[in-house]
């Protein structure tokens, strides 16, 4: 029940990192990368923090406070510099179409790194899974816009930032909690984010937000940035990273449905085949028996 749990979790994380690559390309004509990075994930702390101290989280200590602070600045600042780039070339969905090869990544790095088997039954899964984007998204993809395929090069490439991250997190997790966690990772990142965007100017752009941008930007922070972190976490210490991982195949879905509000996108019979072929692919790669269960 509790990796099923964490799995339910790590979908609900998903589809809302979904919205907030929408989002994001809703603002990217309004703000630089690197502003969208400050903007999603000062507020994200801001949220997070007081959230973990309530709660009275455990924190990090020792040499894990170093260790969890590096990977919040790999994360949250390199990762989320590039895929805010990647968007800003490409559509909200395909830029997620690439995102979603991070169960693939995670399965190889994972393996790589010995702290996941790599099975015949979870690969099938994840395949299936993201078979399911490509039909979700196929009768989209000819109306790409120029240079598109510069967008989701980057997202694919900044994809193994969060492969290694899902990884790495677990251990961390374990020997502190997942808020305290996640409050000194996005905490560091967002710390360096700031200290970047003062010193380059970059932060003045946002004096010329309107009422709509702010609503985007505090939802992208509050929803795409705390909550949707909050539960990926709360995720990967409840079950393996490949299976966290094999939900990210929700994310282009949800970028695609919001789109279609956004901007009149039609929801085709593609979308729906697609979202079944997602969730078969979620189950088979997330219900395989642990060894030693009959």
């Amino acid at each position: 029940m509790g990796e099923t749990f964490g799995v339910l979790l790590a979908i609900v994380s998903s589809s809302l990192g979904g919205t907030a690559a929408a989002i994001t390309r809703y603002l990217s004509g309004d703000a630089d990368p690197l502003t969208l990075a400050i903007l999603r994930w000062g507020i994200g702390f801001a949220c997070v923090l007081p959230i973990a101290l309530v709660l009275r989280a455990r924190w990090p200590r020792g040499s894990d406070v170093v260790g969890i602070a590096v990977l919040g600045l790999c994360f949250y600042g390199l990762f989320f510099i590039l895929y805010n780039l990647a968007i800003s070339y490409t559509t909200a969905a395909r830029a997620s179409l690439a995102l979603s090869t991070l169960p693939l990544q995670t399965m190889v790095v994972g393996g790589v790194l010995r702290v996941e088997p790599l099975t015949a039954r979870k690969s099938a899964g994840v395949g299936i899974a993201i078979l399911g984007v490509f039909a979700a998204l196929a009768s989209g993809l000819s109306a790409a816009p120029p240079g598109a395929w510069r967008g989701e090069l980057i997202m694919t490439g900044a994809v193994l930032c969060m492969a290694f991250y899902n990884v790495w997190s677990r251990p961390f997790i374990a020997r502190s909690s997942a808020l305290g966690f996640l409050a000194l990772g996005m905490g560091a990142g967002a710390a360096a984010l700031i200290v970047v965007g003062l010193v380059t100017g970059r932060l003045a752009v946002l004096e010329d937000f309107g009422t709509s941008q702010w609503i985007a930007g505090i939802y992208l922070g509050i929803f795409g940035g705390a909550l949707a972190f909050i539960l990926w976490v709360l995720a990967l210490e409840r079950t393996t990273p490949t299976r966290v991982a094999s939900t990210m195949t929700v994310n282009p879905v949800a970028a695609a449905l919001l789109a279609g509000v956004l901007v009149g996108e039609p929801i085709t019979p593609n979308l729906v085949i697609g979202l079944v072929a997602v969730f078969a692919g979620i189950w088979i790669a997330t219900t395989e028996a642990r060894p030693g269960i009959g």
